[in-house]
């Protein structure tokens, strides 16, 4: 990863690549059509393919209020990008010193100035610069007359619809999560560090894992069958996953508890991923305990038959 806090140029294998430059808000399946685009234009040239992207969002800087939860932390776009194609990914740690450019400066300080580029492939609805005064039209013009080479990638569609990072995320909020797992190509993932509540799912002999600090957009209260990434674990787990507020026992703060299925041990004070996968009900309060205890039998089964595991 190449961290890019000023404009000072970078080490020399870096310029002359070519360059695409973005948010790329949870790496979705229209990103990965223009990463593939922009290493095929990079190899044919004989150069590397590098994304550019911003920690944190623009929008999170200048109008905060409006910042949209963002579907993946930074590390791993980092690793999702390279994974669609890029050989190198920067990351501008978003600041005054950047916000401040016009998109006339952006292009001269960093495609031109910075990074030397030989090349950039951009999407038609890209914009860029201070108060997103520059398009891709614009961008393609001054890279013509820079001498650079411009490729314009084209949309992805899926049933007839725009593939988008805030197209996802309404998927996500309405509780649609195989959807966005189409749109994007894979599950969407939440992290969050495993914390003490109350216990009372081990006392009903299905123990879970509260997530705290997750840092990417939680989907819709619900339950969900999931797939759990432990700590040193090369394997999955299956979970039936808990969103929102316990109102069967009058709570009402919305929490992220994972019963991760099969699993044995302590988890306290570790990380656990979680691959979002189907939502299986929403939540509802329950006359007893035996009602809850047989709902919640019946999710575990049903979150085994999704993630393909024995009953």
């Amino acid at each position: 990863m190449i961290t890019l806090e000023n404009f000072a140029e970078v080490a020399t294998r870096f310029r002359g690549a070519y360059l695409a430059v973005g948010n790329f808000d949870g790496v979705h399946r229209g990103h990965l059509h223009l990463l593939r685009q922009l290493r095929a234009k990079a190899e044919a040239a004989g150069t590397d393919a590098i994304a550019l992207t911003f920690d944190p969002h623009p929008v999170a800087l200048l109008r905060p209020e409006q910042a949209p939860i963002p579907l993946v932390w930074i590390e791993r776009k980092v690793a999702l990008l390279k994974e669609a194609g890029a050989h190198e990914v920067g990351v501008f740690k978003t600041g005054p010193w950047l916000l401040g450019l016009t998109a006339r400066e952006f292009f001269d300080c960093v495609i031109v100035g910075q990074f030397g580029a030989r090349g950039m492939v951009e999407g038609p609805n890209f914009a860029f610069g201070r108060d997103r005064g520059g398009d891709a039209a614009l961008l393609a013009s001054w890279c013509e007359s820079a001498g650079l080479d411009f490729s314009m990638a084209g949309s992805t569609k899926v049933d007839n619809q725009l593939v988008s990072s805030s197209r996802i995320r309404r998927c996500l909020q309405e509780g649609r999560a195989d959807e966005a797992a189409h749109l994007l190509g894979r599950p969407h993932r939440i992290r969050g560090l495993v914390t003490h509540g109350a216990g009372r799912g081990a006392g009903l002999g299905f123990p879970t894992a509260n997530l705290d600090e997750v840092d990417t957009l939680i989907p819709a209260d619900g339950v969900y069958a999931a797939l759990a990434h432990l700590e040193g674990q090369p394997r999955t787990w299956p979970v039936a996953c808990h969103i929102g507020p316990n109102v069967t026992f009058g709570e009402q703060i919305r929490k992220v508890e994972a019963h991760i299925i099969d699993f044995e041990g302590d988890l306290y004070g570790q990380t656990v991923e979680l691959d979002i996968l189907q939502q299986l009900r929403s939540t509802r309060p329950f006359a007893n305990l035996e009602e809850l205890l047989a709902q919640i039998r019946a999710d575990v089964e049903q979150t085994r038959r999704i993630c393909g595991e024995p009953e």
